[in-house]
């Protein structure tokens, strides 16, 4: 059985960090691509960033600089560091895995940022 779940999501003021946080389990990890993408109320889920097998990183315009992700292959799981949230970055954020022509989401993890 495939889980991805997410942790370290909560409220922050604008300005302020979080990291978030998705294990996995039931996959071969390391070989999979992994995305974090975001959904705000009314609008479409969009890619935040992602960090293939290999390592390679790409991140959406909006959170370049601000945002990282990094991947621990040991410990399953995938990272992002949120840093300078601004009031535009709220939303429920997801982890997706992605191999071949399988594709895995996560629960979501909500992300509030007000002062």
């Amino acid at each position: 059985q495939v889980q991805l779940v997410e942790s370290g999501g909560g409220l922050v003021q604008p300005g302020g960090s979080l990291r978030l946080s998705c294990a996995a389990s039931g996959i071969i990890f390391r070989r999979y691509a992994m995305g974090w993408y975001r959904q705000a109320p009314g609008k479409q889920r969009e890619l935040v960033a992602s960090i293939a097998s290999g390592g390679i990183t790409n991140y959406a315009d909006s959170v370049e600089g601000r945002f990282t992700i990094s991947r621990n292959n040991a410990k399953n799981t995938v990272y992002l560091q949120m840093n300078s949230l601004k009031p535009e970055d709220p939303a429920v954020y997801y982890c997706k895995g992605s191999y071949n022509f399988e594709n895995y989401w996560g629960q979501g993890t909500q992300v509030t940022v007000s002062s």
